[in-house]
């Protein structure tokens, strides 16, 4: 079993559960009229991050964030350095807020430096130079798909964690704002992902532009090519999702299936600009022409 990866789906919800609840009694006991409020408005800005961050994510179309939120953990440090200034050195703090604010900090922290990664090493057989590993696929309609049969045109390959997953929802958005520019060039999108058929087709009808939508069913594929996430679906997310995944990987090939671009991310939160290998896949067109 991949403890890490259990402990891993377990974290986030209650992570975000306790850091709003965390939020909410800081500033209830800020506002209240309570003698040492300066102290509880620092426990309450110390846990403000979190629900920033994911409110962020699930509401707005976020493809990608910067890998160590740096603003985020200095807001939350702020309030808890606040917090022990009013205890140690004024002398008027409560210890309970002081409590509160580690504990929120704790949580950002570790948010960031922990759960955010995978602690993945680049596979080398999907590097830039090399020739794009054969597998085979389904699509949403259950034909079989394999990676030889789309030499001929350069292809995007986005394995994908799921439609529950809102980073992953953004990019595909962004690939799709930009379909007229791929398709100027000739380009494939392959979105693939273990999410289930119903999943996939839910997707396909949600963007109507002709990217193939395609099932890596078991988590097979990422598995063959070690970049599947084990355990990598949060606990408790809705619509009968498995608990395995895969890691976000974004590969380019050119016409003749080389890889020209690879970004395999050790950080789920960070995810290539769409203009990179657009101009990737620019500069190799002229050079063919």
């Amino acid at each position: 079993m991949n403890t890490d990866g259990k402990l891993k789906s377990w974290f986030i919800t209650p992570a975000i559960v306790v850091s709003v609840l965390l939020f909410l009694f800081s500033l209830f006991k800020a506002i209240g009229g309570n003698p040492d409020w300066l102290g509880w408005v620092g426990a309450a800005v110390a846990a403000l991050p979190m629900p920033v961050l994911m409110g962020r994510l699930m509401l707005t179309a976020t493809a990608r964030t910067a890998d160590n939120l740096p603003v985020l953990l200095f807001v939350s440090l702020a309030g808890t350095g606040l917090v022990a200034w009013e205890v140690y050195f004024e002398g008027t703090g409560d210890v309970l807020a002081l409590i509160c604010a580690v504990t929120a900090s704790l949580i950002i922290f570790t948010y960031v430096f922990w759960y955010s990664r995978y602690g993945r090493h680049d596979e080398a057989r999907l590097g830039v130079g090399s020739k794009m590993p054969v597998f085979e696929l389904t699509d949403v309609k259950g034909n079989i798909v394999r990676t030889a049969d789309l030499t001929g045109a350069p292809t995007v390959f986005l394995f994908y964690r799921g439609n529950w997953c809102p980073l992953c929802m953004a990019q595909i958005g962004e690939l799709v704002d930009r379909y007229q520019q791929l398709d100027e060039l000739g380009v494939v999108v392959c979105l693939i992902s273990p999410q289930s058929e119903g999943h996939a087709q839910a997707l396909a009808r949600k963007h109507d532009v002709p990217f193939r939508f395609l099932l890596d069913q078991n988590n097979k594929v990422a598995e063959s090519l070690n970049i599947a996430a084990r355990n990598g679906v949060p606990s408790g997310v809705p619509g009968g999702y498995d608990a395995d995944t895969v890691m976000p990987t974004l590969i380019v090939t050119n016409a003749t299936g080389t890889i020209v671009f690879s970004d395999q991310t050790d950080n789920y939160r960070v995810r290539p600009e769409p203009d990179i290998f657009l101009a990737i896949l620019r500069r190799a067109r002229a050079m063919d022409t």
